[in-house]
């Protein structure tokens, strides 16, 4: 019989298993990755485009487009579109990042071939009616209306323009920048991105030849799409702002927002980074949890992130505290930060933390989808599965000396920029 007053012995994860991509290519040279795993008859294709020809006097080009893409076509309105999916059991969805953007079809294997032509016409075919414009416009700009009383959004968006400036990356949209969004803006953008040369396809589940077979007979010819375009790139370098008040009087809490430029995927350091930034606010037991929320009492919540884009890495700080405790929840931080740079982490610590990413890693690989997520991951990074090899190498081996010196090198705050919203 289990004997609950003794705990489960705890080891450490050995080995983390990551499945490797099948490469083709259809006929008109779209590359295809496929995690072919899974025994159900269910598959995921996702279609995503580089964003391009970035215009700063039209931050909404790309963002507009991907929102109203499946919103009517040459030969089908919304709702036929809606209709036809839901018929087969199928499910569209739209994602806009700031690099890429994506359409994903959830499909059962059995209706591939007649769900296939309907992307294929909304891939190449959409209209971008007026109505459905408007109704986005207006949807979009009430949100934002929203969005604009809440201090932890405006710390956010101050943050991102103070370091990355009028970018995809930063850019401020205000309700102008909605009023602003015209159809042909969109088809322009449309044309010129979503195209065969700027397309990468992505499939996860239960796919095998006959099912590439539908897919190159349906998406390997000619695609309509063909307006030239260049593929946004930035180059950016560090302007720490100092620290920015935006003052409102009324508030109970002020956001915090606070960090810097740093290093992306890229960066041979940037493993062991995380691991830094897991110590210091990466989990819920991390450093600034444990001072600032559960000693202290100044917050819900704190937590911290290291992240990686294509063309820029950064690191930030973020929370929101009661207005009259804004000053000492900013001392506790620096605090905790210079502790990592002047003493060494204790190994039970150090092996808590280990324990913690090593889980969340294997954690995260549950199903076919979740392994073509993590491709994805490092692919658009220019990077490869061994990128994972070596970051669990690092997760298991960094220690508490290379921990102090990447604080050194990493974490300074004089370096940073600090946005408040609110009182302080």
């Amino acid at each position: 019989m289990l004997n609950r007053t003794l705990a489960p012995e705890s080891l450490q994860v050995n080995e983390i298993k990551f499945l490797e991509p099948l490469t083709q290519h259809l006929d008109n040279g779209i590359p295809v990755f496929t995690i072919n795993a899974g025994k159900q008859e269910l598959v995921r294709i996702e279609f995503i485009f580089e964003n391009v020809n970035w215009d700063a006097s039209k931050p909404l080009q790309a963002v507009g487009v991907s929102h109203l893409i499946n919103n009517g076509t040459d030969k089908l309105s919304a709702k036929e579109i809606a209709d036809k999916v839901d018929y087969y059991g199928a499910f569209l969805q739209t994602e806009y990042g700031a690099d890429q953007s994506s359409v994903k079809l959830y499909t059962l294997n059995k209706h591939l071939s007649l769900v296939l032509p309907i992307l294929r016409s909304i891939l190449n075919e959409s209209i971008f009616p007026e109505q459905e414009l408007a109704i986005f416009v207006q949807n979009q700009k009430q949100s934002l209306q929203v969005n604009l009383q809440k201090n932890d959004f405006l710390a956010r968006r101050q943050f991102a323009n103070s370091i990355f400036g009028n970018t995809p990356y930063g850019s401020n949209i205000e309700a102008e920048d909605y009023n602003a969004l015209k159809r042909d803006d969109l088809i322009n953008y449309f044309k010129a991105a979503y195209k065969p040369e700027n397309c990468t396809v992505i499939v996860a589940g239960k796919f095998e030849e006959n099912e590439f077979a539908i897919l190159n007979n349906v998406f390997g010819n000619q695609w309509q799409n063909t307006e030239a375009s260049v593929i946004n790139k930035f180059t950016f370098e560090a302007s720490p702002k100092g620290e920015i008040l935006i003052e409102r009087p009324e508030a109970i809490q002020s956001a915090i927002r606070m960090g810097a430029l740093s290093i992306s995927r890229n960066h041979h350091d940037f493993p062991g980074f995380q691991v830094l930034n897991c110590l210091l606010g990466g989990y819920f037991g991390s450093r600034l949890m444990a001072n600032i929320r559960e000693d202290k009492g100044y917050t819900y919540g704190i937590g911290s992130a290291v992240v990686s884009l294509r063309d820029a890495g950064y690191f930030f700080i973020a929370t929101e505290v009661g207005t009259e405790v804004c000053n000492n929840a900013l001392t506790e931080i620096e605090k905790e930060i210079d502790l990592l740079k002047t003493e060494l982490v204790a190994n039970q610590e150090l092996d808590l933390v280990r324990n913690y990413m090593l889980g969340s890693m294997l954690g995260s690989l549950e199903n076919a989808f979740s392994h073509a997520d993590k491709f994805k991951n490092v692919y658009f990074s220019g990077l490869d599965h061994n990128y994972y090899e070596n970051y669990i190498k690092t997760v298991k081996t960094i220690t508490s000396q290379e921990l102090k010196d990447l604080a050194g090198k990493y974490l300074n705050t004089d370096n940073f920029t600090k946005v408040i919203v609110g009182k302080k």
